[in-house]
């Protein structure tokens, strides 16, 4: 079972699409995952058409209420089993603190005996909270997407910060992958992201996979759908999967 978290402390790389490109790359695999939504902006919730009343309908019941993610999940329309995220996820901070047993709840859920079957995606939120620090205890490979523009750099590299300080609590190095995404050849920027990514990183928690600049891309969580059943021949849809082969060929997605 591989527990995959998207983080990035910078809004609006592709996160949630990628997020939801990965779940989608893991059914066609013939895999079914888990998608956990863990942004209070609650994007990818709403890409599957899950609009949750109240939020003990959503993943905070399991961090409030310690109620289990299996109460929570729900079958979208898509066939997609999600725990689905809901605006008073921003008030967790306030409510839980960031203790040792508060930021590792969600990790000793998904590693309980049987609980998860299968591959879990953890759509995190763009702020270093109890939220995403829950994500980055319980994933076994960190996906971080830099959109090719330098605040989205700034963005990782904050991330990679972040990675460095928690390895004594983890006694290993996280394993991690950078990729880049809204890459454009023809644009000067994404030639300088890319030797900048080049010059702060390890060369080999890059990938080196880019999600192109798609307009299908970029239109399909609108539709509620997926690349792969918006616009299967696209630019997005082969980025993706090659995406999640490079991922695969590294042993990340055991």
């Amino acid at each position: 079972m591989a527990i995959v978290a998207v983080f990035n402390q910078k809004g609006g790389v592709g996160k949630t699409t990628t997020a939801l490109n990965l779940l989608a790359a893991f059914g066609q695999a013939k895999q079914r995952p888990l998608a956990i939504d863990l942004d209070a902006q609650c994007h990818l919730t709403h890409v599957f058409g899950v609009h949750p009343a109240h939020a003990d309908e959503s993943v905070y019941s399991f961090f409030v209420r310690q109620r289990p993610l299996d109460e929570v999940a729900q079958i979208t329309k898509s066939g997609a089993i999600l725990c689905p995220a809901h605006l008073e996820l921003a008030k967790l901070d306030a409510l839980l603190g960031k203790g040792v047993n508060v930021v590792t709840r969600l990790r000793h859920a998904l590693h309980a005996p049987g609980a998860v079957p299968g591959p879990v995606v953890i759509d995190c939120c763009p702020l270093l909270n109890v939220l995403s620090l829950n994500a980055v205890f319980a994933a076994d490979l960190l996906l971080v997407p830099v959109a090719a523009d330098f605040l989205s750099l700034k963005g990782a590299e904050q991330v990679e910060r972040a990675l460095n300080a928690l390895e004594p609590v983890f006694k290993r190095r996280l394993p991690r992958r950078y990729v880049l995404t809204r890459y454009d050849v023809r644009r000067r920027m994404s030639a300088a992201v890319v030797e900048r990514m080049g010059a702060m990183l390890r060369a080999d928690e890059i990938c080196t996979t880019r999600i192109r600049e798609n307009v299908k891309l970029a239109e399909s969580p609108a539709v509620g759908l997926d690349i792969f059943r918006h616009a299967p021949g696209s630019r997005g849809a082969h980025d993706y999967a090659a995406l999640y082969e490079e991922l695969l060929g590294a042993g990340l997605l055991r």
